[in-house]
């Protein structure tokens, strides 16, 4: 983890100067109290009610004197008026913040950058999984890769997927995902028995978080939507999809054993994109991994790990 770091004087007013000259988009995300600013974990969440809005910099104006004028700005900002909100940007890829009252004036609503800007705080994933993934290898190109894939925190694998695993609001959209995918399989008959589709169109409806992070653009891991003895599918935002359908990669899933001698099990494979599934906003993606070769004794071990919660 990385120490805060916070910016005062000399670096302080190179960064007024960036954010004067520079046309900088920032985040505003309401936070509970001021005297808790400094919390991440205070920051009010996407499903609050309450968002994060983000401000283009052509809506801004920042003076010398750090005050900043919000113009013409999203109807939503509206909402934040004499609250404490914390203002997110990058300055040389690096994740800035700083906290401050929306106050109304004559010209409309302000902020002001006070005499201290925080680096935002680079948290490193170092939690053990009891199953992750690894793409390593390009088999057409013989590119060797390093893409990481984690379980995503909000689906549980090897259990039958449902459809109670979609919230409510977003039920209507996922339908209309699913009854497009399912008449796609129709025609196509690349889906199996189809119950991937559940936690496919789950990811897809959910909403995505521009959130500035402490070091812009990033790599992220990709997320395990769904894994059995056929299949392995992924979720991740559009941008960072650089998958072609037919494209065969070498894969390593590895395993946590609970019992016996051996604490881990590592099964590598090669797969080849069976199909890609897209938001309707474009925003994320879904890639369906169909597995091309596999030991038998790997290919049993994952039979059973899926099939014994799978169909029950």
């Amino acid at each position: 983890m990385m120490v805060e770091k916070s910016l005062t004087g000399i670096e302080r007013e190179l960064v007024l100067q960036y954010l004067i000259d520079g046309n900088v988009p920032v985040t505003l995300t309401p936070i509970e109290d001021e005297n808790e600013s400094n919390s991440d974990e205070l920051i009010k969440s996407l499903t609050s009610q309450i968002f994060p809005v983000a401000i283009k910099g052509e809506h801004m104006t920042v003076k010398k004197n750090g005050q900043i004028l919000l113009e013409n700005a999203p109807q939503s900002v509206a909402n934040f008026a004499n609250k404490t909100v914390r203002v997110e940007f990058y300055f040389n890829r690096v994740g800035l913040y700083f906290t401050s009252p929306v106050k109304e004036t004559s010209q409309g609503l302000s902020l002001t950058i006070p005499d201290t800007i925080q680096r935002i705080l680079d948290v490193e994933d170092d939690k053990e999984y009891d199953f992750s993934a690894k793409i390593y290898f390009e088999c057409k190109t013989r590119k060797e890769l390093n893409l990481k894939c984690i379980p995503d925190e909000s689906i549980e694998l090897f259990t039958r997927p449902a459809w109670k695993i979609i919230p409510l609001e977003h039920q209507k959209e996922a339908k209309e995902l699913l009854e497009n995918f399912v008449e796609q399989a129709k025609t196509e008959r690349n889906a199996g028995n189809g119950i991937q589709l559940i936690p496919i169109c789950k990811y897809l409806t959910s909403p995505v978080q521009n959130q500035v992070e402490a070091l812009q653009n990033r790599v992220k891991p990709l997320n395990i939507l769904f894994i059995d003895h056929e299949r392995l599918v992924l979720g991740m935002e559009s941008k960072a999809c650089t998958f072609f359908p037919t494209e065969e990669y070498g894969v390593k899933l590895s395993f946590s054993i609970k019992v016996g001698p051996i604490t881990t099990r590592d099964i590598f494979v090669t797969c080849i994109v069976n199909k890609i599934y897209r938001s309707k906003n474009g925003l994320l993606s879904c890639v369906d991994f169909r597995y091309t070769t596999m030991q038998e004794e790997d290919l049993r071990f994952l039979y059973e790990k899926a099939t014994s919660t799978l169909f029950n």
